[in-house]
């Protein structure tokens, strides 16, 4: 049988060529493809949450995803309805959220890794949600570098676009390019599966699982043919011409300009090469001259326009027909607005977006190198909004309470952690030195958080943990706690001494499709069919996997002798442990061990 990196590099150069797929359910009964699976989501938040079941990751074992296999084989799996919860959105409604349980979650990763494969050559450069190797960052860094001189932004957002999603055409979407009935159902059965709501069961008639692993895969299938359409029949009829005219007034003047100079009246040529440099040099409103621009992240998408309002409104109509009547979709009439892109801002991605006026900024030629350019920034209002969070309904910054328990490292770690990811985020804003203002306000919270923790004064605090860091050239001021270790490195935690320098190429870290050599370590700790307490083998007794949410849980043990499967846990700061039923079990139960540990040279 194919190792599965094999079979989906197969699958991808299909995608590429664009041939279609047959036979792909038999591709499930492939225990490395489970495996590779399995690799993947146990270290993801949720493998401990229950759906509907009491299964979830823990006790996973080669001889379940066997079992898992025969059901595909014969058509007897039958897809669990979600466990549904609610969790808060920033305006104050409630979002559904479909927690699944932990075999549908296995097949559900096994079937996104054939989709994506197999999809993801096919997909559009313009797509950048829920995508390997792209992200919010690529999104708004094609905006700025390809968008230049945008007139009008149309702002798009589809009403509760995941939840309304057409079954019928989503599968008839899936039929075009995958001839396997028998995948299409099992597909089709888990778009039906329902959920649970106070353990009341409700059928779904669309939409995709909110919160279920192949959601993003299917939802980008689905809006392919809104990337297509804007690609295939909107761009071509608004894109014409190779380059605007130049403006008649502007170079009647500059004209008149190197007369005057010629004849030596230089004051008379300034003069009017400064009336000539309050204008364009180019017609802005060239009829010959059109330009559509699209970007997409997931169901937010924007397009800009070159031309005049009346095509963005023609534009917008047509978005509103073909969602309509070929997706069955309905635009957020609140939410899809058409912008100036000169005199306003339209928000797309939590950036504010603008096309850059400044007559003002020259370059080394003396010419208006900001014009038409696109200016990415952080609104004001999130800024705001985050200040806000850290004074609790008060003028003055407040202390976090929940934190005083906490360990002085853990608090300045945390700060640090939630400082940095707002600054990456926005690391394109050229108004990145804006966040100064949240700076200052997080730095007063996290003081006073310690100061109330010692019961001591601000200025004690800043006595007690200021240092100096260096990042290269820069020397900061910072916040710091040191844990030493015994031969090893110290561990630090650090407030501070983040740059606030703007970067346009800033490196995206989102995750990436990964088809090359080699297993994850547990997948080969699962195949070494071993106890990794013990040393029982296998063809003894079933060899399961032991899993914890974090490694945190390892420390509840304080004042008592830590057990030897914890200590070897910690050891390897793993969150699994590789058991035999017997093991498991007393592990499972907080029994004393019935076996004894292995030798220490044996382990190894």
């Amino acid at each position: 049988m194919r190792e599965a990196r094999t079979i989906l590099q197969l699958l991808r150069e299909r995608g590429k060529k664009r041939l279609p797929l047959e036979r792909v359910y038999r591709l499930l009964y492939n225990p490395d493809l489970f495996l590779m699976a399995y690799g993947r989501i146990y270290r993801n938040q949720g493998a401990m949450t229950k759906g509907t079941t009491e299964e979830t990751a823990d006790g996973m074992a080669l001889d379940k995803i066997h079992a898992i296999i025969d059901d595909l084989r014969y058509e007897r799996y039958r897809w669990s309805p979600a466990r549904r919860v609610y969790i808060p959105k920033k305006n104050g409604t409630k979002r559904p959220l479909g927690v699944q349980s932990w075999s549908d979650k296995l097949v559900q990763e096994v079937i996104r890794l054939i989709l994506d494969a197999y999809l993801e050559p096919q997909f559009s450069p313009h797509s950048h949600g829920f995508r390997p190797e792209r992200g919010c960052h690529t999104a708004l860094r094609e905006i700025y570098q390809n968008w230049v001189g945008s007139v009008w932004f149309i702002e798009g957002d589809i009403s509760k676009c995941f939840d309304a999603l057409s079954h019928e055409v989503l599968l008839s979407m899936l039929r075009e390019t995958i001839k396997d009935e028998r995948f299409i159902r099992l597909i089709s059965e888990l778009l039906k599966a329902g959920y649970l709501e106070e353990w009341h069961w409700n059928q779904t008639y669309s939409g995709t699982p909110q919160g279920s692993i192949v959601s993003p895969v299917l939802a980008n299938l689905y809006l392919d043919k809104l990337d297509k359409f804007v690609e295939q029949v909107l761009i071509p009829q608004h894109t014409k011409g190779k380059r605007r005219k130049p403006n008649p007034l502007y170079e009647k003047l500059m004209h008149s300009a190197q007369y005057q100079a010629r004849k030596g009246r230089k004051e008379q040529a300034q003069a009017l090469r400064k009336q000539a440099q309050q204008l364009p040099s180019i017609d802005p409103d060239d009829p010959d001259y059109r330009r559509l621009r699209f970007c997409r992240y997931a169901d937010d998408f924007i397009l800009g326009v070159i031309g005049p309002k009346e095509e963005a409104e023609e534009i917008k109509q047509r978005l509103r027909t073909f969602l309509q009547e070929e997706l069955k979709l309905e635009l957020s009439e609140a939410k899809t607005l058409i912008t100036h892109a000169k005199t306003e801002t339209a928000r797309f991605l939590n950036y504010e977006i603008h096309t850059i006026q400044k007559d003002t900024h020259r370059d080394q030629r003396n010419r208006r190198s900001l014009n038409g350019t696109i200016g990415l920034r952080v609104p004001r209002e999130v800024i705001k909004n985050k200040c806000q969070s850290y004074k609790r309904y008060s003028r003055k910054v407040q202390h976090r309470t929940e934190l005083i328990n906490d360990s002085d490292f853990t608090i300045i770690a945390l700060y640090q952690a939630e400082y940095r990811g707002l600054v990456e985020y926005y690391r394109l804003a050229y108004n990145l030195h804006s966040l100064t203002e949240l700076e200052g306000t997080m730095e007063m919270s996290l003081t006073k958080t310690l100061a109330a923790k010692y019961r001591v004064s601000v200025p004690k605090v800043y006595k007690k943990y200021q240092a100096t860091f260096q990042d290269g050239k820069q020397c900061y001021k910072v916040l710091q706690v040191l844990i030493e270790r015994e031969g090893k490195k110290p561990l630090v935690a650090r407030w501070g001494g983040i740059s606030l320098h703007w970067d346009i190429k800033a490196p995206i870290k989102d995750h990436r499709m990964f088809l090359g050599p080699g297993r994850s370590e547990l997948e080969k700790r699962l195949l070494a069919d071993t106890c990794e307490y013990c040393g029982a083998r296998g063809d003894t007794e079933q060899i399961e996997v032991h899993h914890i949410r974090a490694l945190k849980d390892l420390k509840t043990y304080d004042g008592r002798e830590k057990p030897a499967w914890v200590k070897i846990m910690a050891a390897r700061k793993r969150k699994t442990l590789v058991l035999c039923v017997t093991c498991h079990q007393d592990v499972t139960y907080g029994r004393p061990m019935r076996r004894k540990p292995m030798s220490i040279s044996r382990k190894r």
